[in-house]
């Protein structure tokens, strides 16, 4: 019960993963909930965006690679959605090349991930976009 009152607990928080690597999702799964947070994942960007509006995330992780709906494109159907554009959406990719990062920023993400991340850096990202003060 503590837990919740202590400025910068991620206890209740909303995340949405969205990766089509089960890997991927597994692992931000697991690290999310340890932290207290409620974890909605998506295979593809498609399923992600039938998910957004009932579940309303207050951020979103979202893979570059993904089949049929790359990162790019639902970063930006999720930014040119007047209820969503400002949820904070992070990045994640294999490649740590600069054309990709110039490109999340085009289409409106926050921030960059590379994969694979660590803990700090996913809870750093939640952190740093999400006010957390309650």
């Amino acid at each position: 019960m503590d837990e919740q009152g202590k400025e910068g607990s991620l206890a209740g928080l909303k995340v949405m993963v969205i990766d089509d690597s089960k890997t991927i999702r597994r692992t931000a799964e697991t690290l999310l909930k340890k932290e207290g947070c409620d974890v909605v994942t998506a295979t593809d960007g498609f399923e992600a965006l039938s998910k957004i509006s009932d579940q309303q995330p207050q951020i979103i992780f979202v893979d570059i690679m993904m089949p049929r709906l790359d990162g790019y494109q639902t970063c930006a159907l999720i930014k040119n959605n007047q209820m969503f554009k400002g949820v904070p959406v992070i990045m994640l990719s294999s490649k740590d090349g600069l054309f990709d990062k110039a490109r999340g920023r085009i289409v409106g993400s926050e921030q960059y991930l590379t994969k694979p991340f660590t803990r700090e850096e996913l809870l750093g990202a939640i952190r740093r976009h999400v006010d957390l003060k309650g």
